[in-house]
């Protein structure tokens, strides 16, 4: 049973809930959502990942923040919370970036971090 919260598991700018909107809109998902998830790998130990989702599994922790509904699967809500979203446009990135106070350590593209307990086997950087 999918788990709704009342006090968001992360927050997101209104630069990068304007951007998740239009994604969405874009393609024809009104009812879709953000998916920010953890996965292992990256130059850290562990890198973050974002899709857009048709729908929400049993288990994933939803809530809605500035009009984006955005849902978590629980293994990476442990990494996440706290963590902001925000959405970067300048002359030398543009895209999605997550401000994470959980991570002890980041790589220089700011793409994986590890946390306090060492866990994620890192590989080469980006």
């Amino acid at each position: 049973m999918e788990s709704t919260v009342a006090t968001p598991l992360v927050t997101i700018s209104d630069k990068a809930a304007e951007k998740a909107k239009a994604l969405l809109e874009s393609r024809e998902l009104p009812e879709g959502a953000l998916r920010v998830f953890v996965a292992g790998g990256g130059c850290s130990g562990y890198q973050y990942g974002m899709a857009l989702a048709r729908g929400v599994e049993d288990d994933d922790v939803v809530f809605e923040q500035l009009g984006v509904r955005i849902v978590v699967d629980p293994e990476s809500a442990q990494y996440l919370e706290g963590a902001e979203i925000d959405y970067v446009d300048d002359i030398m990135k543009s895209g999605f970036s997550i401000y994470n106070p959980n991570a002890t350590k980041s790589c220089a593209c700011g793409s994986s971090f590890q946390t306090a307990d060492g866990s994620g086997a890192p590989r080469a950087c980006c």
